[in-house]
């Protein structure tokens, strides 16, 4: 499809049927790219994502003298030498939160300056909890709003001895830490313990993603308790490593299916997924009659799909377990709230940071044009697209937003009976 500022959904008055891939896990895919970055060989990464967030990964390690070649779409051949070089310039990588706060942190190894960028929604998504734990091992980081732009000074390895982590914002800062303490100098003061300030955690289930992937590439790690973790000063090795596909992205189709009474195929089974979004599967799966209460903590990213899909239910749903949606690449829990409301008045309530959506089956069918301000995030775009589904008139601001992870998404949903108006 040409870029366009806007699409229309045509409802398909149809169930949608047939095959429909989801691409490769965004969130294995740059732990990945990063591991098979700080190892030393060729590492080759197979069934991975190639969209926005993974392109600023992929471009961050190359101006760090990590060799990256992509033989076909779904395939990076990764050659490092075991350390990162300092770059020319500051790394520019967009809204990617992932690439953002896993470098911050492996930068550290560094033996040099770098700054850590992004966009202006980057700019705005905090890092501060990282940035506290990197300074509490001595190492010489700084993030003067809270936000990115970072600045790590390294001194050639990350720094060993045991640190605290506030992750109730984010378990990215968990990851990022974990992935970056092989790098420590060898030694009798190696290994590095990293502990939870406190058991919470944002989607835990993220962490054992990382530990799953640094073990593939030769780390070797043990968990001391349910908040604490020991990592050698091993390094990396080399490996070559398959990537599943992206549970996060197969939450749309699952919600499409239920939605329409269709039958889509993802070529994968739906146990087959280690990411936690996968278990949004089992509340879709119960549509018209979804729970009541919803806790989203540990599924994040699978929230906006079930938020729209719950405009069609049999009764209201609260979300709760939700506060970290605030700080994803918008206001997650308010683009919701907005959207929803556009569609029809009352439709959505925030108390506090729970999401009430006063579901009413009688929506679907119906004309209510309503123009849904993605806020630049491609789970918006994606999500409210289900609405269009079934309501007439919903239209998509910015929908090329979805590249962000999903390129293929509007080309997936159109293979499977969707069409669409352009509004440019």
């Amino acid at each position: 499809m040409t870029r366009t500022a806007k699409l229309t959904i045509i409802p398909p008055g149809k169930p949608l049927s047939g095959r429909a891939m989801p691409p490769g896990s965004k969130s294995i895919t740059n732990r990945a790219l990063l591991l098979a970055g700080l190892a030393k060989g060729t590492s080759r990464l197979t069934g991975a994502l190639k969209s926005d967030d993974t392109r600023y990964m992929a471009d961050a390690l190359r101006a760090m003298g990590v060799a990256i070649d992509e033989p076909d779409d779904t395939t990076f051949v990764v050659t490092g030498s075991g350390r990162l070089q300092p770059p020319k310039a500051p790394l520019f990588l967009g809204n990617a939160g992932t690439a953002t706060r896993f470098l911050t942190a492996a930068v550290a190894s560094v033996d040099g300056t770098v700054v850590v960028d992004g966009d202006e929604h980057m700019r705005k998504r905090p890092i501060g909890p990282l940035i506290d734990a990197l300074k509490s091992l001595g190492l010489d980081a700084e993030a003067p709003t809270g936000c990115p732009p970072v600045t790590v000074r390294g001194n050639g390895h990350f720094a060993s001895g045991r640190v605290e982590i506030d992750a109730g914002l984010s378990s990215q800062y968990v990851s990022a830490l974990l992935m970056a303490a092989p790098l420590a100098q060898p030694g009798a003061n190696a290994p590095v313990t990293i502990a939870l300030a406190g058991t919470d955690i944002g989607a835990r289930g993220y962490v054992d993603l990382t530990l799953a992937a640094m073990e593939a590439f030769g780390a070797k790690m043990e968990q001391l308790d349910a908040a604490t973790w020991r990592v050698a000063a091993t390094g990396y090795t080399a490996a070559d490593f398959v990537i599943e596909p992206d549970a996060s992205a197969a939450t749309y189709l699952w919600a499409a299916e239920v939605l329409s009474g269709g039958e889509i195929d993802l070529g994968v089974p739906n146990d087959a997924f280690t990411q936690p979004d996968a278990k949004a599967y089992e509340t879709i799966a119960k549509f018209p009659h979804l729970p009541a209460e919803i806790d989203g903590s540990q599924m994040q990213d699978a929230v906006p799909t079930i938020a729209v899909l719950a405009a069609f239910n049999e009764t209201p749903v609260r979300f709760v377990g939700i506060a970290n949606l605030r700080v994803k690449e918008c206001d997650r829990i308010r683009a919701l709230s907005t959207g929803l409301n556009n569609i029809r008045e009352g439709l959505a309530v925030e108390e506090g940071d729970d999401l009430i959506v006063q579901s009413d089956p009688a929506l679907a069918g119906q004309t209510l044009p309503a123009e849904i301000d993605t806020f630049a995030d491609h789970r918006i775009a994606m999500s409210f697209a289900l609405a269009g589904l079934k309501i007439d008139g919903i239209t998509i601001l910015d929908p090329d937003c979805v590249g962000k992870t999903y390129p293929a998404y509007w080309r997936t949903l159109a293979a499977l009976g969707v069409t669409y108006r352009d509004n440019d």
